[in-house]
């Protein structure tokens, strides 16, 4: 599945910007991410402009490309400072739709302070938007043990450019992100960019033993401990998330008929995440009188448990009376 960067020529000088890339890592380090330095250092260095030369803006007439070589000083002035702003940027757009985006920096952040990523680890990363996460990746633990795949290979294609011109060379593959890379495994971390419906067990079956998987699950971010290649467990951060779903996989379970819930509740961002969570099982009534009985619950209360009989959200606690199966069995 891997593949070699075409040739592109020299890596291109990072200095470009540096006075906007260090404004973005206070930003950033004062919202209260970037706890480790090695993070730190990454964010300061890997040059986001390389890997979003153009993005769209949505507005009342459709999405406005904004790109870093455009003849008008006053538009590429708008393009330089989305790139270097704390926001998500759409980066490609077909038909109208959304494909693929460059993720909000402080997220990132957030998300690779979480993985827990130490020296000498292999990182798959699912999902390989603009290259951007796996440039930050790469400058951690060494492009040689970075993996990242997309299901689109102009998608892939393109990372990798960004990725050569930044100066790393990880693997790029192409393929479905559900089936993960095993040529490139054991991986000690896996991270997705993308939302999934239910934990797509070959990332189990990658992993070595204590492995950390980091996915948005829902509208949240969902970390699990890997004990075996048949068991993980782990909670949800506390973390809003709302990434692009997956492609390839299984599609995500929709929320059934919500006519007559209040509309505070569906306007409610934590009892959207319990809605979507239960979507598969839960009838949006009971979803809702759950929600109400345990007192609004927020995302660190639940929790997701995969094993060989099937994979569940639970409430609290994995073996409480407050679960159900995301996975159909």
């Amino acid at each position: 599945m891997g593949a070699h960067a075409e040739y592109v020529g020299p890596a291109e000088p990072v200095e470009q910007y540096a006075g906007e890339r260090a404004e973005l890592v206070r930003e950033i380090a004062a919202a209260g991410a970037l706890k480790d330095p090695a993070w730190r250092a990454a964010f300061g260095e890997v040059p986001r402009h390389l890997f979003v030369p153009y993005w769209f803006r949505h507005g009342p007439g459709g999405y406005e490309r904004l790109w870093g070589e455009d003849p008008d000083p006053r538009r590429r002035e708008r393009w330089l400072k989305g790139v270097y702003a704390d926001t998500a940027l759409a980066t490609r757009v077909r038909d109208g739709l959304l494909l693929s985006s460059s993720s909000q920096p402080s997220l990132m952040a957030r998300m690779l302070d979480e993985l827990e990523v130490r020296d000498g680890h292999r990182v798959l990363e699912i999902g390989a938007g603009t290259g951007w996460n796996a440039a930050l990746l790469s400058h951690r633990v060494g492009e040689e043990r970075v993996t990242t795949v997309d299901l689109d290979p102009e998608i892939a294609e393109t990372a990798r450019t960004h990725l050569a011109r930044a100066g790393f060379r990880p693997t790029v593959a192409v393929g479905d992100g559900a089936r993960g890379c095993p040529g490139r495994g054991p991986y000690d971390r896996i991270i997705a960019t993308c939302t999934v419906p239910s934990m797509p067990r070959e990332w189990l079956r990658q992993s070595s033993p204590g492995a950390r998987i980091l996915a948005p699950l829902s509208t949240g971010l969902i970390a699990l401990r890997v004990r075996d290649a048949g068991y993980a467990e782990g909670r949800f951060l506390s973390t809003p998330a709302y990434f692009v779903p997956l492609r390839g996989g299984t599609a995500a379970p929709v929320p059934r008929y919500t006519g007559g819930l209040p509309r505070s509740a569906l306007e409610n961002d934590l009892f959207r995440f319990l809605l979507t969570l239960s979507a598969s099982s839960l009838d949006p009534h009971e979803a809702l009188a759950l929600w109400h009985l345990e007192g609004q619950p927020r995302r660190e209360r639940f929790g997701v448990t995969v094993s060989a009989e099937g994979q569940w959200a639970w409430l609290d606690e994995a073996a409480g009376p407050y679960a159900w199966p995301l996975d159909g069995r």
